[in-house]
């Protein structure tokens, strides 16, 4: 090729003045105030927009190989660049499993064939997830983002330390979904005001943080890259900012609703009901302090797509999870950035440039990186329709809801993967 440019013209760098962007094969060739344009340029307006690195969501369900009813990787991946995103890494609760090269294959084979953005899966931590037996980490290392068993934590103390130990050898990561499961007594909302209000069955805080501590001691020990998924505790935003002094290599996240809801705004409905869940006013404070002073590095929306039916049947009975990918930037900005939270400088790095550092994934907003890049339109309002959503999931608690700032239009590798039309 060689030749063919797209310039992005008149947008705002976040941070930065007014300046064009000069694509060339997929990756930024320049960044400069009034680029010429040339008569086989493909020009892109971005006035009135801010141009920002596309976002990363480390933490997302795309539910194939095994449960294409629930969700697709084509549908997925189309509502993550409606998002702003042009990476993901999924999650691996799947069927197969993605436990050896020849499971991963099968997942990755669908991704070749239908994602329209960068997908980095995960292989699990254990065999089946079931926690009893380690993977081969030697074997899979090099074609994963990381290790984890999302959707349940390795509840013996000694398969974690096992599992840290190989991790370390390559280099790896290890992302955990920290749950004590003799903790969790069947329940299925936070163990707070609505529950005991409302007659439900709670989950302790300390099911979460419990797992968290022991799993902090054995990094720090071992020098393992440590993730902590979906945090929602104060005592977990505690635990990570220590060890973070300490020089524990440790990180986390936290997702969209944890920093916006609290249980007492939850309802008799599924849309309210994921895992972990959204807890006490306390614990939501804490976690809006630790996306401010850096204790937390990242937002993932934890984007977890279930049939209707599976999610019909009530707080209690519902299955646990909702989506995330196509309303978390303007919610974000909505409840946080125009509140006067953070910053969008702020949301950006959490949700873009923090992603990046620590599951080392390229892309930036300078000559020579790959072109990955979104183009925000922060005083859009609109209001969500979860008819619309690329996803197969409907179900999230933002439906209806007024929105302030929007996606214009996400590139992956110098290519448009979405535009809004909807102006």
């Amino acid at each position: 090729m060689g030749g063919n440019r797209t310039i992005i013209k008149y947008g705002s760098i976040v941070g930065a003045e007014k300046c064009d962007i000069a694509i060339i094969d997929g990756r930024i060739a320049e960044v400069g105030k009034n680029i010429d344009t040339k008569q086989d340029d493909t020009v892109i307006n971005a006035e009135g927009l801010i141009v920002a690195p596309a976002f990363v969501d480390v933490h997302v369900h795309l539910r194939e190989p095994g449960f294409g009813y629930k969700e697709r990787i084509a549908t997925g991946t189309m509502a993550a660049a409606r998002g702003g995103y042009t990476t993901v890494c999924p999650m691996p609760n799947l069927n197969p499993v993605p436990d050896s090269v020849e499971n991963l294959k099968a997942e990755q084979e669908i991704i070749d064939r239908d994602a329209k953005i960068e997908v980095l899966p995960y292989a699990a931590i254990t065999i089946g997830r079931k926690g009893e037996e380690l993977v081969d980490v030697a074997s899979l290392h090099d074609k994963v983002c990381a290790f984890s068993d999302d959707g349940s934590g390795v509840q013996v103390d000694g398969m974690m330390e096992r599992a840290m130990r190989e991790a370390v050898k390559y280099d790896s990561l290890i992302a955990a979904h920290c749950e004590v499961e003799e903790l969790l007594r069947g329940g299925y909302i936070h163990d707070g005001e609505y529950a005991r209000l409302h007659g439900h069955k709670g989950i302790c805080s300390e099911s979460e943080w419990e797992q968290v501590r022991r799993d902090i001691e054995i990094a720090e020990r071992i020098g393992c890259r440590y993730h902590v998924c979906h945090i929602s505790t104060k005592e977990t935003v505690e635990l990570v900012r220590q060890a973070k002094r300490r020089g524990v290599k440790v990180t986390c996240e936290t997702g969209p609703h944890y920093l916006i809801f609290t249980d007492m705004d939850l309802e008799e409905d599924a849309r309210w009901k994921m895992n972990p869940p959204l807890r006490s006013a306390e614990d939501r404070a804490a976690l809006i302090e630790g996306i401010k002073d850096g204790t937390i590095d990242m937002i993932a929306t934890d984007h977890a797509p279930h049939s209707l039916e599976e999610k019909s049947k009530g707080l209690k009975d519902s299955a646990m999870g909702i989506v995330g990918l196509e309303t978390a930037f303007a919610a974000l900005n909505t409840h946080l950035v125009n509140n006067g939270v953070i910053t969008l400088e702020r949301l950006i790095e959490l949700m873009s440039i923090n992603p990046r550092k620590v599951f080392r994934i390229e892309g930036g907003i300078k000559p020579g990186d790959r072109a990955d890049i979104v183009l925000l339109d922060p005083n859009k309002e609109w209001t969500v329709d979860s008819s619309k959503f690329y996803s197969q999931g409907k179900v999230t608690m933002f439906d209806r809801r007024e929105m302030k700032g929007d996606i214009a239009m996400t590139i992956y590798r110098g290519n448009v993967v979405y535009e809004n039309n909807n102006k």
